[in-house]
C-alpha cells in the first residue's frame, strides 16, 4: 500500500534549481545558505478546501494558488522569494487529487524560480500549508509601519476581479454568461484560483516605496493594516480603483467598487510612495510597462479612512474568525 514516503517521492521530489540550497527534501531538516549582507523573510499561509478555495476548484489551481499566495508575501515584503516547505493533509491518497496538485505546484516553483526543499505528509480534513523564505537587504525590506505623511497610495493591477469570480464559483446564475460575457467570467474565475504574485513590481516597488502589503482580505482591511501600523490615515479615490474590463462588464460601477473594496483575493500589491519620488517610480514602472495606479494619500488621520468626499469607509473584508 502507498504511503507517505513513496507520495512525497512521487510527488513533491523535486530536485532543487536555485542556489542557496545545501540539503533539500528526504532529510530531517533543509540545509540552506543566505547571501551576505541579506536577511531571512519568512511566512506562512494555510489554505482550507470550502474557506480559501471552492470544494470543487480544479487540484492543480490549488496548487499553484497555495504557492503564489505565499509568493505574493514575499513581494510584499520587497524579499527575492527563493524556497518553500510544504505541509499536506489529506482524507485519503487520491491520485487523480495528487498529479493536478503536484502538477500546479510544480508550475507555479517554475514560474516564480522557487524551490520546495522540505515538509509533511499526514491524514485528515484537507488543508495545505505552505512556509515560503525569501530574502532582502535590511535597506530594501517593506514593512506596513512605514508609510508617512503626504505619501501617495498605489496599487498593482486590477482589483475585485477575485471577488467576482467567487462569486461566480459559487454558482451566483444571475451574474453567469454566455458568450464573449463567458470569456469575462473566465477571467475572473482565473483570478480568483491563479492569481500572479507580483514579483517583477516589487524589484521596482523596493526601490521607492515606505510601506507595502498585498490585498488579500480587501482593499480597505488591508490599507487599514498598514494605516494602523504606522499610526496614520488616508484618503482614498474611489473613482481612481482600476477595474479590469471583465469586471466592468459583468457589473454596475457600484457593485465592482464593493468587490475592491471588501471582496479580498487579489494579491495586488498596495504601496505608500513619498510625494517626490512619484514621477521616478511611474517612470520606472512604465518603462517596464508594469501597470499601477495611484488611489490616494495618506494623512495624519490616524487609522480613518474617507474618500474624495470625505465619507467615512469602513474597513471591512474577509475575516479569518
Amino acid at each position: 500500500m502507498a504511503g507517505e514516503f513513496d507520495l512525497i517521492a512521487r510527488y513533491f521530489n523535486w530536485p532543487a534549481q536555485g542556489e542557496g540550497v545545501s540539503l533539500s527534501v528526504g532529510d530531517d531538516a533543509a540545509l540552506l545558505s543566505v547571501k551576505a549582507q541579506h536577511q531571512l523573510a519568512i511566512s506562512v499561509d494555510t489554505l482550507v478546501s470550502g474557506v480559501h478555495f471552492p470544494v470543487n476548484t480544479h487540484p492543480a489551481d490549488i496548487g499553484h494558488k497555495a504557492l503564489s499566495v505565499n509568493v505574493s508575501d514575499m513581494a510584499a515584503m520587497g524579499a527575492e522569494p527563493r524556497w518553500f516547505t510544504l505541509a499536506l493533509t489529506l482524507p485519503e491518497y487520491n491520485t487523480a487529487w495528487l498529479e493536478g496538485f503536484s502538477a500546479g505546484l510544480k508550475q507555479a516553483a517554475d514560474d516564480y524560480g522557487v524551490d520546495l526543499i522540505g515538509g509533511d505528509t499526514t491524514r485528515g480534513s484537507q488543508t495545505i500549508t505552505v512556509q515560503i523564505m525569501g530574502e532582502v537587504t535590511p535597506a530594501a525590506a517593506l514593512k506596513r509601519s512605514a508609510a508617512k505623511l503626504g505619501d501617495v497610495i498605489f496599487v498593482t493591477g486590477t482589483l475585485g476581479d477575485a471577488a467576482a469570480g467567487l462569486a461566480l464559483a459559487q454558482g451566483d446564475s444571475s451574474i453567469y454568461a454566455s458568450g464573449e460575457k463567458r470569456a469575462y467570467h473566465d477571467y475572473c474565475i482565473q483570478r480568483l484560483n491563479r492569481p500572479t504574485a507580483r514579483t517583477v513590481e516589487s524589484r521596482i516597488i523596493r526601490q521607492y516605496a515606505h510601506a507595502c502589503i498585498d490585498v488579500s482580505d480587501g482593499l480597505l482591511q488591508d490599507l487599514m493594516h498598514v494605516l494602523k501600523a504606522s499610526q496614520c490615515g488616508a484618503v482614498i479615490n474611489t473613482d481612481d480603483i482600476p477595474f479590469s474590463e471583465a469586471l466592468s462588464s459583468l457589473h454596475p460601477p457600484e457593485q465592482c467598487l464593493q468587490y475592491a473594496l471588501t471582496g479580498g483575493d487579489d494579491y495586488e500589491l498596495l504601496f505608500t510612495v513619498p510625494d517626490d519620488q512619484c514621477d521616478g517610480f511611474i517612470k520606472a514602472m512604465s518603462e517596464q510597462q508594469l501597470s499601477c495606479q495611484a488611489i490616494g494619500y495618506i494623512t495624519d488621520d490616524a487609522e480613518q479612512i474617507i474618500n474624495q468626499y470625505s465619507h467615512l469607509l469602513t474597513a471591512t473584508g474577509f475575516q479569518h474568525f
